[in-house]
């Protein structure tokens, strides 16, 4: 039997899991013992509360990293305009601090277990640093944000990337388990479903086999961090007064104002004879700079952190006098805004 878990999370969207929970509910129907499906969560039963007009759901059970199958997880919805405490990206970033990250995380060890995620449950996972280098999709407003994770963007409908099959937009959850069922019980049942629901499984599911294009449609995160300081990057006006090396140069105190919350971060530049080098340090985390760029009175550069969760940030910040200001960037997401002053 295939154990089908969907995970719930407050504030999780209400058709990525719904819709893949009726079709493994009709593949059950047609594959008499087949197939078992549990909504669940991290922390056990409970009642949770969907992103759309708050409406409840009750779980059943809790998600079981051991156990063999399939677990399916959704994406968030919620303020897609702003970048407050009841945006997409702000509740992904609370699913993270809870238990639902670390058993995610065991699931993929298993050999025996699929882990599906639809729409922005993708970026749940990439977030969580479990996608780097992987081939994946997610809803088309978040593929910059995917890209920035370190994962692989397909712009497909369904990535099959073995044990992990992702997703893009509202309605793939639909396609995701139309597929998984087609993958584990074949394609009888999976068209048997099709036909009662009188729907057909959209596009065709990317996997890396066979021949590759001769257009390079994927670009790797290297390649985008080099085209984008080329180009400089496209965030608010900055008021610069000066763009001597000197400027820049020094130790840093500085504040970025997040959706998650304000991160507290020491900033190091050394500029001499052109070259340019630095770090970040937050907390007991320090990394390098990538790519550093001093252009048009702005000093550019690119960060792979992993707290509070797994991005590729790109930076763009000015000077006046000991008074720095400027954005950290992760795709789409709106700027964060990054204030300091030196102190050397």
């Amino acid at each position: 039997m295939i154990a089908v878990q969907i995970v719930l999370f407050d504030g999780f969207d209400l058709l990525d899991a719904i819709a893949p929970y009726e079709v493994f509910c009709a593949a059950a129907m047609y594959a008499k013992n087949a197939v078992s499906v549990e909504l669940v969560t991290a922390e056990g039963p409970r009642t949770v509360v969907s992103g759309i007009n708050n409406l409840r759901i009750e779980a059943s059970g809790r998600l079981n990293p051991e156990r063999a199958g399939i677990i399916l997880v959704p994406g968030a919805s919620g303020d897609v305009e702003g970048d407050g405490p009841d945006s997409p990206p702000a509740i992904l970033s609370r699913v993270l601090s809870t238990e639902l990250n670390d058993r995610i995380g065991q699931a993929l060890g298993q050999k025996d277990i699929v882990v599906a995620t639809v729409c922005g449950g993708s970026l749940l996972l990439a977030m969580g640093g479990f996608l780097e280098g992987r081939p994946a999709v997610t809803h088309h407003l978040g593929m910059d944000v995917l890209g920035a994770t370190g994962a692989i963007p397909v712009p497909a409908r369904v990535v099959d990337s073995g044990n992990l099959v992702t997703g893009g937009g509202v309605t793939s959850g639909l396609d995701v388990a139309l597929y998984l069922v087609e993958r584990e019980l074949g394609p009888r049942i999976a068209h048997a479903v099709e036909q009662l629901f009188e729907y057909d499984k959209r596009g065709t599911v990317w996997r890396e086999t066979g021949i590759a294009p001769i257009s390079k449609l994927v670009v790797t995160e290297e390649e985008r961090v080099i085209a984008t300081n080329k180009a400089g990057m496209t965030c608010d006006t900055l008021d610069i007064k000066s763009s001597r090396e000197s400027d820049f140069d020094g130790d840093w105190d500085t504040t970025i104002v997040t959706p998650v919350g304000k991160l507290e971060v020491k900033i190091s530049i050394s500029i001499r004879n052109g070259t340019i080098t630095g770090k970040a340090t937050q907390g007991d985390e320090t990394v390098e700079f990538i790519n550093p760029l001093l252009q048009n009175n702005k000093l550019t550069w690119s960060l792979r952190i992993t707290k509070p969760m797994r991005l590729n940030l790109k930076f763009e910040v000015a000077t006046d006098e000991d008074r720095m200001t400027g954005f950290a960037r992760a795709g789409i997401l709106p700027a964060s805004k990054l204030t300091g002053k030196r102190v050397t």
